[in-house]
C-alpha cells in the first residue's frame, strides 16, 4: 500500500478538523493510501507539542526544522491568514514535497497574488495543489453542480447566495477571535465566510464575475470599521449577463451556520440550503415540476458510508475533500486548485476596495 507522509503547518482549530478528516478516511473509502502523520509545526512550542501528542504525529518541530524534513511529502498550510503565502513558498521548496493543501485565503495582497501566479506555472505537473473550499464537496452541492452542468435549467438570469453566522454578536466570542478582526481582505466576514460563497459562484458560473458594488453594516467599538461584520456585494457574470448578490455575516442572530444558494434561469430554478443538507431542489419551467433531489451521504462510486440516506455534515465534506486530495479518484467533483483560489481571492480583494468606497460614501450620513 502507498504511504504518504504528512506535515501540518498550524495547530489551531482548523488543524484539528483536518486531523480528524485524515484519520477518518479509512472508514469511508477502500482505496486510500496509508497516511503517516509525520510532523506538525506552529508558532508556539507548547501548542505544537500538545497537538502532536493528542493527534498522533511523530514529531513537533520549529518551522525551520520542519521545512528541512525529507520525509514529508504532503503539507497542509493551516496557519493564520496573513502567513499563508509565506508558508506556501516554503512548502514548495521542501525536499520531498509532492502535495500541498492550502487553506483559504491563498494570500492577502495583490503583490502576493501576482507572485502566486508565477509559482503556479513553476509547480505545474510537479506538485499537486488544492485549496480549502470544502463546501464544493458537500454531497448535495456536488449533485446540484452536476445537474447545472447538464444545461437543463438554461441560461441563468439572477442568483442569491448567503453565508451567515451570528457568533460575533457576543462580546466574549469577539475577544476570543481577535486575530480574525483584521481589516479586509485579510479579515472580515467576506474574506472568512463570503470567500466560500464566491468559490461556489465560480464553480457554477466560471471566473468571469465582476463586482459592481458593496455594502456593509454592523458596528461594535471593539471591531475595526474596516473589518466587515456584515457585507453584501452585487455581482455580474460577464459571460451570461446574469446578476445577483452575495452576502456574508458574522452577526445574523439565530442563523447558525447558514449557507444558501438560489439560481433562477430561463428554464427553471435551483436551490440549496445547509439547513437541509441532505438534498437540493430544482424546478423545471416546461413541466411545472418541483423536484427534491436527495444526496445524503452518497459519494458514489467512491463511498456511501455509513448509508446513502444518512444525513451529511460539514466534516463529511471535509473528509471527501481529503479523499480527492490524496487519491484524485473522484472525477465527478469540482476540485479547487490554486487557480480557483486565486480567482476567489481577486474578488475578495476587490470587495475590500468596494467596501472602502462605501464607508467613505456613508461617513457623514
Amino acid at each position: 500500500m502507498q504511504k504518504i507522509h504528512v506535515g501540518f503547518i498550524g495547530a489551531g482549530g482548523i488543524a484539528k478538523s483536518h486531523a480528524y478528516a485524515i484519520q477518518a478516511l479509512k472508514f469511508f473509502y477502500d482505496d486510500v493510501p496509508e497516511i503517516v502523520l509525520e510532523s506538525v509545526t506552529s508558532a508556539r512550542e507548547e501548542s505544537r507539542k500538545l497537538f502532536m501528542e493528542k493527534f498522533g504525529f511523530s514529531s513537533a518541530n520549529h518551522l525551520k526544522e520542519f521545512v528541512k524534513d525529507k520525509n514529508i511529502e504532503a503539507v497542509f498550510i493551516l496557519g493564520p491568514n496573513n502567513v499563508h503565502f509565506e508558508h506556501f513558498q516554503l512548502a514548495l521548496k521542501m525536499p520531498g514535497i509532492k502535495y500541498i493543501y492550502l487553506e483559504k485565503p491563498v494570500c492577502t495582497t495583490l503583490e502576493e497574488e501576482l507572485k502566486m501566479k508565477e509559482l503556479l506555472v513553476d509547480a505545474e505537473g510537479k506538485v499537486k495543489l488544492q485549496v480549502g473550499f470544502q463546501y464544493l464537496q458537500t454531497s448535495s452541492v456536488r449533485e446540484a453542480l452536476k445537474l447545472w452542468q447538464t444545461g437543463i435549467l438554461g441560461k441563468p438570469v439572477h442568483f442569491d447566495l448567503k453565508y451567515y453566522h451570528g457568533d460575533y454578536l457576543q462580546a466574549d466570542y469577539r475577544t476570543k477571535r481577535l486575530s480574525r478582526l483584521t481589516p479586509a481582505p485579510d479579515g472580515g466576514a467576506m474574506a472568512d465566510l463570503g470567500s466560500h460563497g464566491i468559490s461556489l459562484l465560480i464553480a457554477f458560473f466560471g471566473d468571469k464575475l465582476k463586482i459592481t458594488g458593496a455594502l456593509q453594516s454592523g458596528n461594535f467599538r471593539d471591531v475595526p470599521v474596516d473589518s466587515d461584520l456584515f457585507s453584501s456585494i452585487s455581482i455580474a457574470d460577464m459571460e451570461t449577463k446574469a446578476v445577483g448578490h452575495l452576502s456574508a455575516s458574522r452577526i445574523s442572530s439565530g442563523s447558525g451556520d447558514l449557507v444558501s444558494i438560489e439560481i433562477y434561469s430561463e428554464n427553471g430554478w435551483l436551490s440549496y440550503s445547509s439547513e437541509n443538507p441532505g438534498f437540493f431542489e430544482y424546478y423545471l419551467e416546461n413541466s411545472g415540476k418541483r423536484i427534491k433531489k436527495f444526496a445524503g451521504s452518497d459519494y458514489s462510486p467512491a463511498s456511501s458510508f455509513p448509508s446513502k440516506h444518512a444525513s451529511p455534515g460539514w466534516l463529511r465534506s471535509l473528509v471527501h475533500t481529503h479523499y480527492i486530495f490524496f487519491t484524485g479518484n473522484d472525477t465527478g467533483s469540482f476540485v479547487p486548485g490554486l487557480d480557483h483560489g486565486l480567482a476567489v481571492q481577486k474578488l475578495v480583494r476587490e470587495t475590500a476596495e468596494q467596501l472602502t468606497k462605501f464607508r467613505k460614501l456613508t461617513a457623514n450620513v
